[in-house]
């Protein structure tokens, strides 16, 4: 199967920055968009950011101007820049990945969450 492995989370004043950042690994045969969604306490997931593999991106009204993402296809792995840090960005962040893992079986698969905190 497919595992996806998220680094880069933690605890940052309003206005800092953090990158997190995401590998996939295992029975990858292409890898189409990858992104990032967010959940937090009490709330639905929400989209973050995604980039196709031709590095098309699309980011949530909320984050547009402070958040980047990117992607190395050669290393399978997603980053999400994430600049001027508000309080409300705070909230368990997840990787995801839309994979082939043959030419004809595409599955969606979600990293485990990182935690992010944005202190005021």
């Amino acid at each position: 199967q497919v595992q996806l492995v998220e680094s880069g989370g933690g605890l940052v004043q309003a206005g800092g920055s953090l990158r997190l950042s995401c590998a996939a690994s295992g029975r990858i045969f292409r890898i189409n968009t990858m992104g990032w969604y967010r959940q937090a306490a009490g709330k639905q997931r929400e989209l973050v950011a995604g980039i196709t593999a031709g590095g098309s991106t699309n980011y949530a009204d909320s984050v547009k101007g402070r958040f980047t993402i990117s992607r190395d296809n050669a290393k399978n792995t997603v980053y999400l820049q994430m600049n001027s840090l508000k309080p409300e960005d705070t909230a368990v962040y997840y990787c995801y990945a839309e994979v082939l893992t043959t030419a004809f079986a595409r599955n969606a698969f979600w990293g485990q969450g990182t935690q992010v905190a944005v202190s005021s």
